[in-house]
């Protein structure tokens, strides 16, 4: 029998973007703690309407071996982070594969052959498809589920990633709370205290009805605090609408807000709740009995008692006066009343000092890993 492996260049035509989707179901069959992507979803940010590909392009590649799809990866080229980086590196993102080092070889010399081609001098990844976006592969904390919109792999994928010579770039953490376990009224009078001290900030909820009046303030504040961190790369205004359409069906009241000096936007705080307890049952796909099991969760009939901090964020010149600690609090303590009794906050950069001692200080224990990894390259085009 012929031991057959070929790489698979796809476009993002929406009939290939499902093969190249449908990988992973043979990667996690069994796997207990693996949650399928809702692909109806998923399946937007693969398409021309993602304003991403106003400043970026995606290359995708499958391997397949005797006729069965094995792994699959992701190019992507985004000249906003070549331009804020001062240097031209690509992303690899998506990037699933069996336990078959030949197989994630050659997807990673895909990968590399264009990058090079591209101009680049690195790679950097995974990205699913930037830093604004699911990043970072699991390195620690394989024993249970993952949060919503976060990353989850086999363990054995640090191996296959590290014996094509990438190197760390970047750690991030993941922050869990226990909300059974964290002195939530000497924390909720933390921030009356701060509230009290800084009596020209305002803080209130962003609600369904007022997002979409909100986003200005919410893009200010999220590409200011966020500016100098590690990766980072400011959303144009049409990704953060793109983003927010995304997300909207999603909130729960009372887990985003906002604080404000006067009509200037000065800190922001989203958390929502883990979908994914919901989700998993699906298995990507919202046509199957099953859905009547998530219907409830998302009319806001049924709430999982699990959410998960997504950004949170305040403009340097506001920083060190509590601001931080005091928008947590009150979406904890929104969610606590909810039923919630456990949270994540992620991801943190893992030299992130000023945000990890807040999230310690209130109870938060670092409990999982990602890894960014890097790769330099020689490149070949211009």
């Amino acid at each position: 029998m012929n031991d057959e492996l070929r790489i698979i260049p796809l476009s993002r035509h929406p009939r290939e973007v499902s093969r190249f989707l449908n990988v992973g179901y043979g990667i996690y069959d069994g796997d207990p703690h693996w949650v399928a992507p809702l692909l109806m979803d998923l399946k937007k940010v693969f398409t021309d309407a993602n304003p991403l590909f106003e400043h970026a392009r995606m290359r995708l590649w499958i391997a397949s071996r005797n006729g069965r799809d094995v792994g699959r990866i992701a190019g992507i080229l985004d000249e906003s982070h070549c331009k804020l980086a001062g240097r031209r590196e690509a992303f690899f993102g998506f990037f699933e594969c069996v336990n078959d080092a030949e197989a994630s070889r050659r997807l990673f010399a895909a990968v590399e052959q264009w990058a090079a081609g591209e101009g680049c001098g690195g790679l950097l990844g995974p990205m699913n498809p930037t830093t604004n976006d699911e990043c970072g592969l699991l390195i620690h904390g394989f024993d249970s589920d993952p949060v919503f919109m976060m990353s989850y792999n086999p363990p054995y994928y640090p191996a296959l990633i590290e014996r094509e010579g990438f190197v760390k770039a970047k750690d991030l953490l993941a922050y869990h709370f226990d909300l059974n376990h964290i002195p939530l009224e000497r924390l909720i009078r933390i921030a009356d205290k701060v509230k009290k001290r800084h009596g020209g900030l305002t803080f209130r909820p962003i609600l369904r009805r007022t997002l979409d009046q909100d986003l200005a303030k919410v893009k200010e504040v999220y590409n200011e605090a966020w500016q100098d961190n590690w990766g980072f790369v400011p959303m144009t205004d049409s990704e953060v609408n793109f983003m927010a359409a995304r997300l909207k069906p999603l909130l729960m009241e009372g887990l985003v807000w906002l604080a404000e000096a006067g009509p200037e936007p000065v800190g922001f705080l989203l958390a929502l709740p883990d979908f994914n307890v919901a989700l998993k049952p699906l298995r990507g796909r919202l046509l199957t009995p099953k859905l009547a099991g998530f219907v409830p969760y998302l009319l806001g009939w049924k709430r999982p008692q699990r959410t998960r901090v997504l950004t949170l964020g305040v403009k340097e010149k506001y920083r060190s006066r509590g601001l931080e600690s005091a928008l947590l609090i009150e979406g904890l303590k929104v969610g606590f009343k909810a039923g919630v009794r456990e949270s994540e906050a992620s991801w943190i950069l893992e030299d992130n000092v000023m945000m990890r001692r807040v999230l310690e200080g209130i109870g938060g224990r670092p409990y999982k890993t990602y890894r960014i990894y890097r790769k330099e390259i020689l490149a070949t085009g211009s």
